[in-house]
């Protein structure tokens, strides 16, 4: 089930109901329940008590959502109305929270490459070891760098409830509508968990192979080539948890995970037409270079105790890399004359990153004046990254230092028994990139021919004729160490009058710095140094938010109204080699978010409905000091509403749920960008027997025939990125637990 739960200051409250219980520990709510523990909100305190907005997908709902779309990245955006639909891609750039990036993690550790964002961030755990997702809304620094737009963290199967060993399976199959044997795709899973006193390990391994995805009209979808594809590729996973319970109250616990995601390349793009709406498609063919790849790697130790000195403690470390194989592609950007002076060098860019990082945090009420907790804590993160080019070993984006330490202290005052609470911190982030001496590739240091006559301007030797060098040469530029460091705050109040009835309202400021291999890789200019380099500065996203909720009863509905602003942000921007850039415009994004949720008198039956309406501006021209430029498709999702029916009997389980994506137009001269929207509607029934749970989910039910909404909206006159969306999917499990 999927649970809204609203908290103090900083959003929308209730709860995403799915009409099954939430695993949860902590305080009782209004109507008696337990709430939920949020592990990404960094406090034992409840959600009720933070000044956040926050949601809470749980075991039972993200199964649901998983064998619906498959993956965790396409649960979140189909159950939240305020994430943007994906692209049904491997890549997820362009996807939104709130209409920023959000940060996604694993048991809090950071999955993003802030360096240079390949967007897989999404795609580096397989769902079937993930036992809940917590998404934080609105800029915040509860995880540091990143989050500008929310957290979405991945909380990973906790140790076996009893000694002994304990087993759970997983066999699925999928198939698109008309059960072509090229369209079909199977998973197997398992883990294993023992426990024997004081000492527990869980350990499993999945492997699923997916076939060609087929839109609504029974065509096979367009493969991007180029950031990579989740359809016609295989992929395995690892995962281990091992813990010890040290006492009572301390457990250290390691976790390590592999996943690896590889395309077949079984198919080729075959491009479509956007003047007669026919979205590309893809035909049997081989691809040239390496298909796309992603693997991700990760090891962490935490220990923690609930009760070091009237306090609970916690420090974690962890190392994590990962290495994005981009698709590769003839194309202006790769050209060097002293390598292929034909003009038709193939190459393909490849991203390594690694990760070296620790947290710790101590909370406690304060001896004497419990009413006032208290946290305080330091975080640590090195990053280091680089992009290359995989066929000719060139250099894209330099090799790259991330350096954050950050000490913050969080305080939360409980007055009037609880009827107030006002909560708020500061976070001081020192921040440092290192990048040694460079040279870009050939291409950005065009040189210009000024008389058509295909020959540069410049004359290098003298002669009088300017040297037929090509247009193209590398831009020397100089490395340096920029710093920045700045106080993040924040601080919200919540009023509840009576039990179930709140109101709050909050400040907070996110940070992250902009994608820094774009801005590198993309230098033009001779002679730049980067320690004086403006387009390095920090991202800093401030957020607002007051809102209303009501929770008791058969009824929960919660409305929020947010707006947050950024006077140096970080959009995207196409350019005319196809390839995206990093423009720094002021930002300011603002929306209303509006859910209820109706326990019937019928026993077992919910009905839910969700609304998100988000605006967003910028100023792309610099000229003046207003921002009316509206974002576009790459940066701002479409307003939604959902709606859905849940409904439970004994071992029976039913879902049908629909998605409205509403129309949106831009104030941008073309009519190519506007958006017609479009309407899903998926189901899901399960039954529980004897011999394990059997389950079938239809996605896309209807069999709808639509764009998706990136392609609609961006890069409108490519014919090759103009892809349609997922058709009906039919994807029958048996899950079984010893």
């Amino acid at each position: 089930m999927s649970i809204r739960v609203s908290l103090p200051a900083l959003a929308v409250a209730l709860a995403w109901s799915s009409g099954a219980a939430a695993q949860s520990v902590g305080a009782e709510d209004a109507e008696g329940e337990a709430e939920i523990i949020v592990s990404a909100a960094r406090t034992q305190l409840p959600p009720s008590a933070l000044p956040l907005t926050i949601d809470v997908v749980d075991t039972e709902a993200l199964q649901q959502q998983v064998q619906i779309s498959g993956s965790t990245v396409d649960a979140v955006s189909a159950l939240l109305p305020s994430f943007s639909p994906t692209r049904e891609k491997l890549s997820g750039s362009g996807e939104s929270l709130r209409g920023r990036s959000p940060l996604y993690a694993i048991n809090g550790i950071p999955q993003s490459t802030p360096v240079r964002d390949g967007s897989r961030d999404g795609y580096t755990i397989d769902p079937f070891f993930i036992d809940r997702v917590e998404v934080i809304y609105g800029s915040n620094a509860l995880q540091g760098i990143g989050g500008t737009g929310g957290v979405v963290n991945q909380v990973t199967v906790g140790a076996p409830a009893e000694d002994g060993v304990a087993a759970r399976t997983l066999l699925q199959a999928s198939a698109a509508d008309g059960f072509d044997g090229a369209a079909m795709g199977g998973k197997i899973g398992a883990l294993v968990g023992y426990r024997a006193g004081a000492f527990d390990a869980t350990v499993g391994a999945t492997f699923e192979q997916r076939g060609a995805y087929r839109d609504g009209h029974g065509n096979n979808i367009g493969v991007d080539g180029t950031q990579g594809e989740v359809q016609d590729s295989d992929s395995w996973s690892v995962f281990g948890r091992f813990g010890y319970q040290l006492s009572p109250s301390a457990r250290l616990d390691v976790v390590a995970n592999r996943f690896e995601l590889q395309g077949n390349g079984n198919y080729v793009l075959v491009p479509g037409n956007r003047a007669e709406g026919i979205p590309a498609s893809s035909e049997r063919g081989v691809i040239q270079g390496d298909p796309p790849t992603n693997r991700a790697e990760l090891l962490s130790a935490a220990l923690t105790d609930d009760d070091l000195g009237g306090g609970a403690f916690a420090v974690q470390a962890f190392f994590s890399r990962t290495r994005d194989v981009f698709g590769g592609l003839v194309t202006d950007t790769f050209q060097d004359p002293a390598i292929d002076p034909t003009g038709n060098l193939f190459d393909q860019s490849a991203n390594l990153s690694r990760k070296i990082g620790g947290k710790i945090s101590y909370e406690r009420a304060v001896p004497g004046f419990e009413d006032l907790t208290v946290t305080a804590g330091f975080d640590a993160l090195f990053d280091r990254t680089e992009q290359y080019l995989a066929q000719t070993g060139r250099t894209w984006v330099p090799e790259t230092d991330f350096r954050s330490l950050a000490p913050f202290a969080q305080a939360n005052l409980a007055l009037f028994g609880g009827a107030v609470r006002l909560a708020g911190g500061a976070r001081y982030e020192d921040v440092q990139l290192k990048v040694g001496d460079f040279e870009t590739l050939a291409f950005y240091g065009r040189i210009p021919d000024h008389d058509g006559d295909g020959r540069n301007d410049e004359d290098d030797n003298g002669d009088g004729v300017p040297d037929n060098l090509g247009t193209y040469r590398p831009v020397a530029v100089g490395g340096g160490s920029p710093s920045f460091n700045d106080v993040l705050w924040n601080g919200g109040v919540i009023v509840e009058p009576i039990a179930g009835l709140r109101a709050y309202g909050s400040y907070a400021e996110g940070y992250t710095i902009a994608d820094v291999g774009r801005i590198l890789r993309g230098i033009e200019e001779e002679g730049v140094d980067i320690d004086n380099y403006l387009a390095l500065e920090p991202v800093i996203s401030n957020n607002r938010e007051i809102g209303l909720e009501w929770k008791r009863g058969a009824i929960d509905a919660g409305v929020s109204y947010f707006w947050s602003s950024s006077d140096l942000g970080s959009i995207l921007v196409l350019g005319q080699d196809g390839i995206f850039s990093v423009s720094r415009q002021p930002i300011q994004i603002e929306g209303l978010e509006a859910n209820i949720a109706w326990r019937t008198p019928l026993p077992g039956l919910t009905l839910s409905a969700a609304y998100s309406d988000i605006e967003g501006q910028t100023d792309s021209n610099d000229e003046d000091e207003l921002v009316n430029n509206d974002l576009d498709g790459a940066n701002i999702s479409p307003d939604r509403l959902n709606l859905s029916a849940d409904y439970r009997s004994g071992p029976f389980s039913a879902r049908l749920q629909s998605r409205f994506y509403l129309s949106r137009t831009f104030n941008d001269a073309s009519v190519d960008t506007d958006f017609e929207g479009y309407t899903l509607l998926d189901a899901y029934v399960a039954y529980q027997t004897g011999a394990g749970e059997f389950a079938l989910a239809v996605q896309n039910l209807a069999d709808k025939y639509y764009l998706t909404y990136d392609s609609d909206t961006v890069r409108t006159s490519d014919n090759n990125r103009f892809y349609a969306g997922r058709g009906r999917t039919f994807t029958l499990s048996w899950r079984g637990a010893f």
